[in-house]
């Protein structure tokens, strides 16, 4: 599995926590469209060797990646699929990566075109394979004129810019992956290929995803609402997202057999409650596929009439005409099309014609969700999309009238990832109805946050605080706190449930809401892991993997890549919830907090010992983190995590817990970029976050003699 190399971190720590894209809203090339991924980080070594490099370093030297990815951006001046700096210099070099790299998605392309780094695309190729890029992420079956994916190559070694020796090297490494994956042995002496698909979707499967969605629940807020007990027996549930299984999968991930939503969740663990759910807003709900019992085709069949061409211009003959009971063809996630492609078609372009009777009138959303397709309804185009990118839905609001036949004509061109004929009734007054159901329950559960449709890669949404997929505010949408407010005014208890992944600046939930869950985007199983923390059944334990800030206010602009004032580890302002905060049903006690030593040489090891006690009548999980304070220079992070473990303590029992400190968790960067072992006196804490945020922990000191160069 490979990761994009070098562009931001998603949490806090980058020792401890996975690497993805960072936002990238700024260019340095003129234009009216500046490209997304020609922008150029421009870093000090002490920030990439201090904070970027290091997440990727462990992944290479301690976790034994076979792959990695290189980004579309630069890195003070190179592209990163053509950097010396992190191919050469760092990755296989210092790191001793002997594995393959693979591009992210036309990021070779990118070179030349959005960089301008070269002087053609066939010299981007070469440039891209001798520095160590391996294998090129692209469409090599779409030509695009002259400089279609497989041709720069192709012009590169007749240029005499490639030789055979220059692509051996990459073969070499390429091959050597599959021969360890056993592609070229007989299957049955492969493993991997005697484990069938049923274990994939498993039953031992499901509860592991089951554990992961409980374990990784964080409790940022309790007044003692939570957990539910027997006086809760009405529970109104509000927010499209407590009905949503989309927002469970998150980014760039599979689909699920079975998923249970928040909604199901919590249905099922307070079967003898009283449970009913509102929306509460249009806003994030869910559109589903217009069904057949609406559609019919000219001569009065259910459904529409589909035609299948081999072409894109829908001209000739089509391969194939049937009458497709709904518009469902999902050609990314085939496993979760409705309509399957016509028989001996892969490569197809089709046609859809038909009308809509609708059974109720109503305002209505209606549209595709696809990409490369067009929808005329009534007689007038409303979805105009040709291009190819990531499935997401094109909607109109328009008003329908009960037994109306509404003319539809539905295009998809070859090329895309299909398309879905979706709508959504319009709630006239969704927050009264919320409301409503609120005033009669018990608590109410607002199951509130963003969605992989809001934040995620280059996509177009048209909704303030988001841009392209980056955000442009940590805030909840307005239409989620308006929701949140109106609730309060019921004077009943809210608990408030986020989906999210990234950090949220839930100002006015912090101070109002009863209790505050994030469940994330927490997979399968998220529903059942968010009714048993509300019940007790699970005993929160997770902890906050990025700070949660009061708002962007608080951090630099974006485009400043130094670190100062960014993560917990340089951050001297006062967050909403700090990088690795979470509560818990229990109380926890930290006390006997030894060290190996009070002073030591630089290059020896630290070991820390602590106990840990659950002064509480209720068993559960406790997180101990260990945090360095370094002695204080220019360069010196504020504090920094090295540690932590996870143990389960029952009513009143007491753990002895250990960690060992090594030379390179000792260190830190100094601003030449050397990593170094510095001397002067340090502290340690071990606690449930960090020291000075309220949790418990114990705290003391330690000195370093003399000062020592680490390697890379």
């Amino acid at each position: 599995m490979g990761v994009a190399f070098v562009t931001g971190l998603q949490g806090d720590d980058p020792k401890y926590y996975r690497v993805i894209s960072t936002p990238k809203h700024f260019a340095v090339h003129s234009g009216p469209e500046p490209s997304r991924h020609s922008i150029d980080i421009q870093i000090s070594k002490h920030d990439m060797e201090d904070t970027y490099l290091p997440a990727f370093r462990v992944t290479v030297t301690e976790g034994k990646a076979g792959s990695v990815m290189c980004a579309y951006n630069r890195v003070n001046g190179q592209p990163a699929c053509a950097s010396t700096f992190l191919l050469q210099d760092q990755l296989r070099g210092a790191w001793k990566f002997n594995g393959y790299v693979v591009s992210d998605c036309d990021a070779v392309a990118d070179i030349f075109n959005g960089h301008h780094f070269t002087k053609s695309m066939a010299e981007a190729a070469a440039t891209s394979l001798k520095t160590g890029m391996d294998n090129e992420c692209a469409d090599f079956f779409t030509k695009t004129g002259d400089n279609s994916d497989y041709v720069k190559f192709l012009d590169a070694v007749k240029q005499g810019l490639l030789t055979e020796a220059d692509m051996n090297v990459a073969l070499k490494r390429l091959f050597t992956a599959r021969f360890r994956l056993g592609l070229f042995d007989p299957p049955d002496k492969v493993p991997y290929a005697q484990t069938p698909d049923s274990e994939i979707d498993s039953e031992a499967h499901r509860e592991l995803a089951l554990k992961m969605a409980r374990e990784s629940i964080v409790l940022l807020k309790n007044d003692g609402v939570l957990p539910f007990g027997s006086k809760i027996a009405k529970i109104a549930v509000v927010g499209p997202l407590a009905q949503s299984v989309e927002v469970l999968h998150g980014n760039y991930s599979g689909t699920a057999s079975r998923a249970v939503s928040a909604l199901e969740g919590i249905q099922k663990q307070f079967g003898a409650a009283q449970v009913s759910f509102a929306p509460g807003m249009n806003f994030l709900r869910q559109q589903s596929v217009i069904p057949e019992a609406v559609l019919s085709t000219s001569d009065g069949q259910a459904g529409v009439k589909g035609e299948y061409f081999a072409g894109e211009d829908f001209s000739g003959t089509p391969q194939s005409v049937r009458v497709d009971k709904y518009v469902d063809l999902q050609l990314f996630h085939p496993d979760s099309s409705a309509l399957g492609p016509p028989d001996g078609m892969k490569d197809f372009s089709a046609r859809w014609t038909g009308f809509l009777t609708p059974a109720t009138s109503g305002t209505y959303q209606i549209g595709l969700q696809g990409s490369r397709n067009r929808l005329w309804f009534d007689g007038k185009l409303i979805v105009d999309d040709p291009e190819l990118h990531d499935a997401r839905p094109s909607m109109t609001t328009v008003p329908l009238e009960k037994g109306h036949r509404y003319a539809v004509k539905i295009e998809y061109l070859r090329g895309g990832f299909g398309t879905k004929f979706s709508w959504l009734p319009v709630i006239e007054n969704p927050i009264a109805e919320a409301t409503s159901i609120a005033k009669t329950a018990d608590a109410v559960v607002a199951v509130v946050g963003i969605t992989s449709k809001l934040e995620g890669e280059e996509m177009k949404v048209d909704v303030p605080g988001f841009k392209g997929g980056d955000r442009t505010s940590l805030d909840l949408p307005r239409e989620e706190e308006d929701l949140l407010e109106a609730l309060q005014t019921t004077g009943k208890p809210v608990v408030v449930v986020l989906m999210n992944g990234s950090a949220l600046s839930v100002n006015w939930a912090a101070q109002h809401a009863n209790a505050i869950l994030d469940a994330w985007y927490s997979g399968e199983e998220g529903g059942t892991a968010i009714a048993q923390t509300l019940s007790g059944a699970n005993n929160p334990a997770g902890r906050l993997p990025v700070t949660f800030y009061k708002g962007v206010e608080q951090l630099p602009p974006f485009e400043d890549y130094a670190m100062k004032n960014r993560t917990y580890r340089y951050f001297d302002g006062q967050p909403l919830y700090p990088f690795g905060y979470g509560l818990s049903y229990s109380r926890f006690a930290y006390s006997s907090l030894k060290l190996s030593a009070r002073e030591l040489n630089a290059g020896d090891p630290l070991s820390v010992e602590v106990d840990i006690r659950n002064t509480s009548d209720r068993a559960g999980d406790e997180v101990a983190e260990l945090y360095l304070h370094f002695p204080k220079s220019a360069s010196a992070p504020i504090r920094a995590l090295r540690g932590f473990t996870r143990v389960h303590l029952g009513a009143g029992e007491k753990k002895h817990v250990a960690f060992t400190l090594q030379a390179r968790d000792l260190s830190e960067v100094n601003e030449a970029g050397d990593r170094i072992v510095a001397t002067g006196t340090y502290s340690v804490s071990v606690g449930g976050g960090q020291p000075g945020t309220g949790a418990p922990s114990e705290e003391t000191s330690f000195s370093i003699r003399g000062e020592q160069k680490l390697p890379e």
